[in-house]
């Protein structure tokens, strides 16, 4: 997926790995990253169910056989079904304890089930009658240019609507708010309003973040739940409010924990790019510090020995001289030339001849009087 180019999702980043790509970046789905693992984890739920009620099955199929044959050996007068008739009845028995067993996985899996959650997923298929009115149209596939000039003319055009819509409180304003402006009822509306929270987030307004996040979890409940039953989100969202304002804790828990999950993936993306803005700054900064010879003084510095830093921090020259008269002359001459070419000292005089190298002429300037010398 390449950059978007368009003012509005100029500071999101995209790249190929999924799992680093904005909240909403994909437009058929808010938390497809979400969703999909929450699919999964229902679909291995509903097999696990379907095994053990398999189990059960087999299980009770077998001890009727087994009760059908310790009947027939019951009867039956010979030596062969009496000497038979004791190992029937202890597998009779056998299948009997696997059978409670399995009825009290499939009653465990039962009762955990009526545990779990509510989501987005199960929501719209409890709750709602599904209409045949509105039918949505199968849409055609979009390129991602015809996306992005898609959503830019949408925002274009009702910016100031939706971020009406964001800051709304109550269910019965937005619902009006809706009622009146029933074309904000879209995935752009939404995408905008994730790019919104992330922007408020950005900014350290956390409330105003908190506000929008709720309104797009209502957004996005609304676009789900048209999705699951084929219709124009257009013709559902009355359904949805009808539903959210006469929900049961369930239903309640349902949403707030998709708020709650929403807040947390806005607040890392918010702090991935302050982190990337501070890194970009960091490196502003650091080309502008760059020496002649293209090192950062501040890195040369910090590798100095102590005895050097000081010289520098007291601008010291005489301090500098004894410094460096102590040191081996080859690392002497190395920590002089990355002084230069970090700008942390400027030699003011030169040999004559050319071939003498710089750090070699400023190694000899140091012990030259304190005069002819100058530090930065």
């Amino acid at each position: 997926m390449s950059r978007i180019d368009y003012s509005v999702w100029d500071h999101i980043e995209v790249s190929d790995d999924e799992d680093d790509v904005h909240p909403n970046i994909d437009t058929p789905s808010l938390f497809r990253w979400r969703h999909q693992a929450r699919v999964e984890r229902m679909e291995d739920f509903k097999k696990k169910g379907e095994d053990l009620n398999k189990a059960l099955s087999e299980c009770r199929r077998k001890l009727a056989e087994a009760q059908k044959k310790t009947k027939e050996l019951t009867i039956s007068s010979t030596d062969d079904a009496k000497a038979e008739l004791s190992k029937a009845q202890a597998e009779e028995k056998k299948l009997k304890k696997e059978e409670r067993d399995w009825e009290k996985k499939v009653a465990e899996h039962e009762r955990e089930e009526k545990k779990m959650p509510w989501n987005v997923d199960t929501l719209s298929k409890e709750g709602f009658s599904k209409s045949i009115v509105n039918a949505k149209p199968e849409s055609t596939d979009e390129t991602e240019e015809e996306k992005e000039q898609k959503h830019k003319t949408f925002v274009e055009k009702n910016e100031k609507q939706i971020k009406h819509f964001g800051m709304l409180r109550r269910w019965d304003d937005s619902q009006k708010y809706l009622s009146d402006n029933p074309h904000l009822v879209c995935e752009e509306t939404a995408n905008y309003l994730v790019i919104m929270c992330i922007d408020l987030e950005v900014e350290e307004k956390h409330a105003l973040m908190e506000q929008v996040a709720h309104q797009t979890i209502v957004m996005q409940f609304i676009l789900e739940l048209a999705k699951s039953l084929k219709v124009d989100p257009r013709g559902c969202f009355r359904q949805f409010f009808a539903k959210i304002k006469t929900a049961d804790q369930q239903y309640q828990d349902a949403f707030n924990d998709e708020l709650e999950s929403f807040k947390e993936r806005v607040r890392g993306r918010a702090k991935i790019r302050i982190e990337k803005a501070m890194k970009e700054y960091e490196e502003e900064e650091r080309q502008k510090r760059l020496g002649p010879g293209g090192l950062d003084p501040v890195e040369v510095y910090e590798s100095l020995p102590i005895e050097m830093q000081k010289c520098f921090d007291d601008k010291d020259i005489q301090m500098l001289q004894d410094a460096i008269s102590k040191m081996d002359p080859t690392e002497a001459k190395l920590h002089m030339k990355r002084c230069i070419d970090s700008g942390l000292w400027v030699p003011n005089s030169k040999t004559n001849d050319g071939d003498e190298k710089e750090e070699d002429a400023a190694y000899e300037e140091i012990k030259q009087d304190q005069g002819e010398t100058k530090t930065e």
